[in-house]
């Protein structure tokens, strides 16, 4: 019996559906593009003083005529709001990931607790960094970026074993989750109130610290590790379909699966290690870019990088309105804003992916 093509005019119906889809998505992402220069202009005016937009914009533009508003904004507030943009779109762009290799709408890079090992290596540092002969400032994104390190080095280790699956890549995840709670807990026990009080801060999560050089350090793994991840996009989708049907269609499951993993690691560390906790981003943005793109990863991963940067963007501006006077830690504001979400995804869509 023979195969014959399509007719003529179902493929061309098709064909118009597919780039009807295509300009959709071409459409939200360019939608949140602008909504995310929107946000960042407002973050830049948002503050203890309270800067017109229009003076931001010529400021950010290079065409500002007050040079106090210039000051404020190139010294103190434009590296804040980038590094939001750079952690959240690093953070989201670890969570579409994760998703996507795991085969698990709750994973997200914190699921292998990478972020629980930087927050032991910065916890770790602030109590005894004082005899090392580094400055606090180097020494606490060092501790977090080395521990987050090892416990990557730990799930990737299960994961080379024969046999492993991403159903044991997260029950190793979560081990080393708990593990480094455990310490870092011991840790708070035995610190100083001084030194307490410095690592309940920094595991709220908080940009205030953003300079230029620790911007500099987040924007260059960020592009190192797109270009490869461009690499994989046909991979990842194919991943999507079930490791049986990506092995049949070519793809290395398992050297794929390690290959993210290891790249996951890295921006997670390096988001995690110069800003401190902030959870949800990674679960938040990939969902509302699926519901909205879909789970071709040409546009997923871009999107979910472009609404992790939107999402702590807006968290930023909250931070900095929610208490007039004071900054907000914005990990908490992340957290009030994943947890209703969370709970929605384990209640309402249990059916879907169960």
């Amino acid at each position: 019996m023979r195969n014959d093509p399509p007719p003529a005019s179902a493929a061309d119906d098709l064909g118009a559906v597919y780039r009807a889809l295509g300009r959709r998505r071409r459409a939200v992402l360019a939608a949140g593009g602008c909504a995310l220069a929107v946000s960042a202009m407002l973050d830049i005016a948002t503050g203890p003083a309270f800067l017109p937009v229009g003076d931001v914009v010529l400021s950010v533009l290079g065409r500002g005529g007050d040079r106090m508003v210039d000051t404020i904004v190139w010294t103190i507030r434009l590296p804040i709001a980038l590094m939001a943009i750079a952690v959240g779109a690093a953070l989201g762009l670890t969570g579409a990931l994760m998703q996507t290799i795991l085969n698990n709408p709750l994973a997200s890079s914190y699921t292998l607790g990478i972020a629980a090992g930087a927050g032991f290596g910065a916890a770790l540092m602030i109590v005894f960094g004082g005899l090392l002969p580094l400055a606090e400032a180097r020494a606490i994104p060092l501790g977090a970026f080395v521990f987050a390190g090892l416990a990557a080095s730990g799930v990737y280790g299960v994961g080379r074993m024969r046999g492993a699956t991403a159903e044991v890549l997260v029950l190793a995840g979560v081990a080393i989750l708990f593990l480094f709670q455990a310490l870092l807990a011991l840790l708070q026990f035995v610190a100083s109130p001084e030194a307490l009080q410095q690592i309940v801060f920094w595991l709220f999560g908080s940009l205030l610290k953003a300079t230029w050089d620790k911007l500099a350090a987040v924007c260059l793994v960020l592009a190192v590790t797109v270009p490869i991840l461009a690499r994989d996009v046909w991979r990842l989708t194919a991943l999507k379909l079930g490791d049986e049907r990506a092995r049949a269609l070519g793809v290395r499951v398992d050297g794929l699966r390690l290959r993210i993993l290891a790249l996951v690691s890295l921006l997670t560390a390096v988001a995690v290690a110069f800003v401190g906790t902030i959870g949800f981003v990674g679960l938040v943005a990939p969902h509302a870019a699926r519901m909205l793109i879909g789970e071709d990863q040409r546009y997923l991963l871009p999107a979910s990088a472009l609404f992790g940067a939107l999402l702590l963007s807006a968290a930023s501006i909250a931070s900095k309105t929610v208490m007039p006077g004071a900054i907000f830690p914005i990990g908490i504001v992340t957290a009030l804003v994943g947890v209703p979400f969370f709970l929605w995804l384990v209640v309402g869509t249990r059916r879907a992916y169960w």
